[in-house]
């Protein structure tokens, strides 16, 4: 955790910030007496490790001598949804930054001529908040909340047409950003069909014109890597608030609290689902051939497949494949397992191997990890892992530090 912690301080992407509105006052990161004034922010070599959430909210807000580190604001934007809805954490936020320029407005002229850097401090905040998290905005009351917010800063600087066109163009940003989600998730609900409806399609479908999946694609390399764009193409459209939506479903003991509604986990339920498709779809294939010549072949194609699963990173499918192979249906299949050449089975099962904490399996994902790192090519860097057992690894590291 350390690591990945060093990493993403090295490694978060910083926004620029409008120098030409905010002028040098805030070229620094100047950090706020944040325990004076609150009293409970923990710190341990120099790095905030807790504190309530009034204190980490009041942190997050800028103020003229200061602006939040960007790390902090990613890392508190995400886990703060465990403990309070986006739109009522944007609402404090307001109030916050409402009352800053109030204290300012009725200060001294010095006081006064800082309101357009204070307006564009907060505006930067917020393009921030709806680049990094736009799903955030989803609902009504946030969208309210943001133009609320952008209404009053505004009134900071009224003769300056810059301000204004950020937040346009950022409004503009996020509206798309919120219509191509709603599109995506349109297209896939096209594409969900009841399972009675499959089995009735076909029962009616001719066996002559039904083909096995060797007459389709007899290459294990190619299925394998059409199987990792369909991985990939899924994974693009989780982001991490969504994978704390689960922790928070699985966790939280307040029906009226941070549990969200069925479209902010509609990509997670997908990507689920399409796991267990294709495990299925493994099964059928297998069980729907009639000889058992042809069948033991399937199956040795589909090891085929997995392995090359394996050899590019994807070990999501590899997983789903293997299950689908362990479905009772296929298990049972003594006399063709008897004429298949198992070596190669055994050597996937032996990666997937649930002793231990499946300790083969993230040896083996570790050492994808490190190959992706020092990669030369787009192929190399491509590391997939198992879900379930990455949405369990979340929820438990978040179980160990509920505190």
């Amino acid at each position: 955790m350390y690591i990945l912690q060093k990493k993403m301080r090295e490694t978060m992407p910083q926004t620029p910030i409008f120098s030409s509105m905010l002028g040098s006052s805030c070229s620094g990161q100047v950090q706020p007496d944040m325990g004076e004034r609150c009293g409970d922010p923990v710190y341990q070599d120099g790095n905030l490790v807790s504190g309530s959430l009034e204190a980490l909210i009041e942190r997050l807000v800028p103020t003229m001598d200061y602006y939040p580190d960007r790390t902090y604001i990613f890392t508190f934007l995400l886990s703060s949804r465990v403990f309070i809805h986006p739109h009522e954490l944007l609402a404090k936020v307001g109030q916050i930054c409402i009352k800053q320029k109030q204290q300012l407005e009725i200060g001294s002229e010095a006081e006064k001529a800082k309101l357009k850097s204070f307006a564009a401090k907060i505006i930067q905040l917020l393009k921030e908040w709806t680049e990094t998290f736009p799903y955030d905005f989803q609902d009504e009351k946030s969208m309210k909340e943001l133009k609320e917010i952008a209404h009053r800063i505004t009134q900071c600087d009224e003769e300056n047409g810059t301000v204004k066109k950020i937040i346009s163009q950022m409004t503009q940003n996020l509206l798309m950003t919120l219509s191509a989600r709603s599109q995506y998730q349109e297209i896939k609900e096209k594409f969900r069909q009841p399972v009675t409806d499959k089995g009735t399609i076909l029962k009616n479908k001719p066996q002559s014109t039904q083909k096995d999946i060797l007459s389709i694609c007899c290459d294990p390399l190619i299925l394998a890597q059409q199987l990792t764009h369909i991985e990939l193409e899924r994974v693009s459209n989780i982001y991490a608030e969504d994978l704390m939506q689960i922790v928070s479903h699985m966790d939280s003991l307040d029906n009226h609290k941070c549990r969200g509604d069925v479209t902010k986990t509609y990509t997670l339920e997908a990507y689920d689902n399409w796991f267990n498709c294709l495990s299925m779809l493994v099964a059928t294939e297998i069980c729907r051939v009639v000889k058992k010549k042809q069948r033991t072949r399937i199956v040795e194609f589909f090891i085929d497949v997995a392995r090359e699963c394996f050899n590019i990173g994807n070990f999501n499918s590899m997983m789903a494949i293997i299950s689908g192979m362990n479905l009772s249906p296929v298990a049972r299949l003594k006399k063709t397992w008897s004429k298949v050449k198992t070596a190669k089975f055994d050597v996937l099962e032996h990666h997937m191997d649930p002793s231990s904490n499946f300790c083969n399996y993230r040896t083996a994902l570790q050492g994808a990890a490190q190959r992706s790192q020092t990669a030369n090519s787009n192929r190399e860097k491509i590391v997939i892992p198992v879900f379930n057992l990455f949405i369990k690894d979340i929820y438990f590291l978040h179980k160990m530090h509920t505190n």
